[in-house]
């Protein structure tokens, strides 16, 4: 009776963990849903690329500022749209270029002898990276591609993709994941002034 009784508590104590298991493994497959690249990230991945963006400083440059009373803070419902499409342009001291790199105020654009250049939306948007695959991505960050396309422009200074580029294949797909994972904000981001244009 007690080897019965034994017997029986094993097997229940099996088929729950089985239950358990098998409930855990189909959240997480509708947790894991593929974009329209065909890209699925796990929200391991969203939190680990989370947690390398916000060391990386990614909303230094691509996060758009309000101004408080401690200075410049995020503009958190703008968050990684970059220089936004509407800011004008300040005039630039040309003569000063061949010597300085300058930021404007909420540093989404820069000046210096490769013209003027701006921050990119990197949201979840179509303005964004919204439509990329995680090889374009790994092409831009790679290879210092625009909008990661092999025959694309280089990408412009301050974009520190010659440091990124060591991250390894994993790290860029969590970085990839958590900005796919970000709120959309629609900014077409203006293009770069070479130096011969500017004012």
């Amino acid at each position: 009776m007690k080897k019965t009784a034994l017997i029986f508590t094993s097997v229940t104590v099996l088929a729950i963990v089985a239950i358990i298991i098998s409930c855990n493994s189909s959240d997480a497959k509708e947790k894991a849903i593929p974009d329209a690249t065909g890209f699925i990230a796990t929200p391991e991945n969203v939190k680990h690329g989370e947690y390398l963006v916000t060391v990386m400083g990614c909303d230094d440059c691509h996060s758009p500022k309000t101004f408080g009373p401690r200075g410049p803070q995020l503009d958190i419902e703008r968050r990684f749209s970059g220089r936004p499409a509407a800011a004008p342009m300040p005039k630039v001291d040309t003569a000063t270029l061949k010597s300085w790199a300058l930021m404007a105020h909420d540093l989404t654009a820069a000046v210096g002898p490769w013209g003027a250049s701006f921050a990119a939306n990197i949201t979840s948007d179509a303005t964004g990276i919204g439509n990329w695959s995680l090889e374009q991505f790994k092409t831009a960050l790679r290879k210092g591609k625009y909008k990661g396309m092999e025959n694309g422009r280089d990408l412009l200074p301050p974009m520190p993709w010659m440091q990124y580029k060591n991250l390894t294949d994993e790290d860029l797909r969590d970085v990839f994941a958590f900005l796919k994972s970000t709120k959309p904000v629609e900014n077409v981001v203006p293009a770069p002034i070479p130096p011969q244009h500017l004012k």
